[in-house]
């Protein structure tokens, strides 16, 4: 099965989506990504709802989509039932935005990540579903590396340790973007995209040690991170970051045959057992045109049967999430 969520994921261009419908909300940076992902994959019954101004032009001019001004509050509800629901809003918005799609008769919705900066309003939502679908956008458990190397460590007989980095390039952060409360939970709000890479390939952990220490103004809790622990598999794992110096995100396996590194996270790369050289692993992709993950987020969403080997991560799942990073950065 693990192969073949590979092979799937880095063939869906072979699949005819020409006939699917899409309302997406937001039209930010990620919300023009998904409508890249949207016009390679010859969808062209997308209703934009956009609620800058700027943006509902930029987005009118980049793209032959139907773009709405005025915010989703005010159009989502007149809309037709669709075959799925992208909220791309800012985070604060993103819980409101999907409870609207619930309320509207929306059943397939798709929300990005991290779905909340609180695990309880994601469980909050989770209470009111009835039928619907609700998946939280983390793309990069659909990359070709994710899965490519699943399938490899099961070959050779399974992971013995990990260890995992998501150090912070902060120097790069634009503050001015989003309300303090996004940046003082940065740990939620973006690290989460590796710890989650991590922890979806040894399982979530049994118990854990954590460390912390510095300061940064804008994320009081700290800015070094480290600890270890043994994940409900009985892998053992350790992780660091340290966001007042260098490094970069980056996830490390370990099995009895070979050591596999994703750095950067969208490439894999193997150093054999005797051997200190890290060779490039080849990889497919169905779309190398679009930003990974995204049009692989797409196809999971509109295949329910697809969607349910994989996994993709609930709401409760990003529950999880969130309390774990609250653990590991020292959030209350």
């Amino acid at each position: 099965m693990i192969q073949q969520n590979y092979n799937w994921l880095t063939d869906i261009a072979s699949q005819n989506f020409e006939k699917k419908s899409i309302i997406l909300i937001g039209t930010g940076l990620m919300a023009k990504q998904y409508a890249i992902a949207f016009t390679k994959m010859n969808i062209s019954d997308v209703t934009v709802i956009s609620k800058n101004k700027k943006e509902t032009t930029d987005f009118s001019n980049s793209f032959n989509f139907n773009v709405l001004h005025g915010g989703y509050e005010n159009h989502l509800p007149k809309l037709k039932k669709s075959d799925l629901v992208v909220v791309v809003t800012p985070i604060p918005q993103i819980i409101d935005a999907a409870q609207l799609a619930i309320n509207s008769g929306q059943t397939n919705i798709l929300i990005e990540k991290p779905g909340s900066l609180y695990p309880e309003k994601l469980i909050s939502l989770s209470k009111n579903i009835i039928d619907q679908k609700i998946r939280i956008g983390y793309n990069r458990l659909l990359y070709p590396s994710f899965h490519k190397l699943k399938y490899l460590v099961e070959l050779e007989g399974g992971i013995t340790s990990c260890h995992f980095n998501f150090t912070e390039w902060t120097h790069r952060i634009n503050f001015e973007k989003y309300p303090s409360e996004v940046y003082q939970r940065w740990g939620i709000s973006n690290s989460l995209h590796v710890i989650s890479m991590a922890f979806e390939l040894i399982g979530m952990p049994e118990t854990m040690s954590t460390y912390n220490s510095g300061k940064l103004d804008w994320h009081p809790s700290g800015s070094v991170f480290t600890g270890s622990g043994i994940s409900k598999n009985s892998i053992p794992f350790s992780f660091h970051a340290n966001w007042d110096s260098g490094g970069r995100w980056g996830v490390e396996i370990m099995t009895k045959e070979n050591i596999y590194r994703l750095t950067p996270l969208e490439e894999l790369y193997v150093c054999k057992k005797g051997s200190v050289i890290w060779e490039p692993i080849s990889l497919n992709s169905a779309y190398p045109e679009v930003k990974t993950g995204i049009a692989e987020e797409i196809a999971v969403m509109l295949n329910d049967k697809k969607e349910k080997e994989i996994e993709f991560i609930t709401l409760e799942k990003a529950s999880e999430y969130n309390k774990l990073a609250e653990q590991i950065f020292a959030y209350t």
